[in-house]
């Protein structure tokens, strides 16, 4: 691990790394190296913008380093203010449970959980006394905290910050501290709080971690990074289908992008997967198929992959109605009502908005009407082209 060659591929596609010479500092140490990766598991479920440094994270593992996942129970208590504009709302500790279950099965699709350990950071964050905080906090200064952009930008607005929101990078930091961390991965949003995890290691008399950080992934939209409170994402859980057709939403532009951080190919991939699509040699078409098809295989394997293709070849470009759909089993309602319980939609009112965007389809014929119902008559409920229900009278 100690020659160039090494670090050059255990570095490979960060964006960010204080320092690089440090890390071959520390590899030069000639022991396995301690990395820290930490998420908050503040929603049900990941997407494909968590897996880009899980990915990272399961090379060192590969590597032979001491790799520790930390699930920040405690910190998604506070709220993670990276990158917002206003304050995060606080999660209830039934939610954090709830969301704690899905994580380690779906961080499983990507790192090989037994080389991996798992801890929870109330295990220490959760003993700390007023006494032991008011200790971490003096040793970091309002100054510093509006350093951040975030906050920086919100203090300029005149937009409340909270004083809890502050403590969410201390805690992260003493998160170093505790597994005295050689190296913490994350996001390039994350960066700031990294950076607070060696001044705090520094502090506490622990040689400072290495930083490296990785892109975001932009999201479906082609604009903004990959989340689920934006719609803009692709879930790990979500069906083979619904991935792959989300998948292929991509802007043609973007698919060197996901080859990389999506399908996790190598820089040469990637750019010759560019310049193909500059120069005109090949089918966008049918490169963006194959590319959701590599990505889909990875969560739910070749076969479900193949399925996935020949759904959305026969509903959306042959613009067939699936052999195979879900019932549901209803009394005659408005359609509105029924797209909400066949969890099309949200809400009774976006129900309305996909009626009047002329997006639902009752056998095939275009509903536009907000106030239209349906008689009872067995029939196909569809919305948008991958969404698809068999009504069906509750007896």
């Amino acid at each position: 691990m100690k020659d160039a060659q090494s670090v050059e591929a255990l570095l490979d596609g960060f964006e960010h790394v204080e320092s690089v010479a440090e890390f071959r500092s520390r590899l030069a140490l000639g022991r396995p190296l301690r990395v820290k990766l930490g998420i908050d598991p503040t929603s049900p479920d990941l997407h494909l913008g968590f897996m880009v440094v899980l990915e990272k994270l399961q090379r060192f593992a590969a590597a032979g380093h001491a790799v520790t996942l930390i699930i920040g129970d405690f910190t998604a208590r506070i709220g993670d203010p990276s990158g917002k504009n206003a304050m995060r709302p606080q999660l209830s500790s039934e939610a954090i449970e709830a969301n704690m279950r899905t994580y380690r099965e779906q961080a499983g699709k990507v790192l090989d959980l037994e080389r991996v350990a798992i801890r929870y950071n109330s295990e220490w964050l959760g003993k700390l006394g007023l006494s032991d905080l008011i200790g971490l906090l003096s040793k970091t200064t309002v100054a510093q905290m509006l350093e951040r952009n975030d906050f920086d930008q919100r203090y300029r607005a005149g937009t409340a910050i909270s004083l809890h929101e502050f403590l969410y990078p201390v805690a992260q930091a003493y998160d170093s501290i505790a597994v005295e961390a050689d190296l913490e991965l994350g996001g390039t949003d994350q960066l700031f709080n990294l950076l607070l995890g060696r001044h705090y290691q520094r502090e506490f008399g622990q040689a400072p971690q290495i930083c490296a950080t990785v892109p975001l992934l932009v999201g479906l939209d082609g604009v903004k990074k990959m989340s689920k409170s934006i719609g803009n994402y692709v879930g790990i859980a979500e069906s083979p289908e619904t991935q792959f057709g989300k998948l292929m939403s991509i802007p043609d532009e973007l698919m060197p992008v996901y080859a990389r951080l999506a399908a996790f190919r190598s820089r040469e991939a990637a750019d010759a997967l560019a310049a193909a699509l500059r120069d005109g040699t090949a089918n966008p078409m049918q490169l963006k198929k194959e590319l959701a098809a590599e990505i889909v295989s990875r969560y739910h394997g070749p076969e479900g992959a193949r399925r996935a293709r020949e759904h959305f070849e026969a509903t959306v470009q042959r613009r067939e109605v699936p052999a195979e759909m879900p019932e549901l089993r209803h009394a005659p309602a408005r359609l509105s009502a029924l797209i909400v319980a066949a969890g099309f939609a949200a809400s009774k009112r976006e129900a309305e908005r996909l009626l009047t965007g002329s997006g639902v389809k009752l056998d095939g014929i275009v509903i536009a009407e907000p106030n239209a119902a349906w008689d009872g008559e067995p029939a196909v409920l569809s919305v948008g082209s991958r969404k698809f229900v068999r009504l069906l009278k509750s007896s």
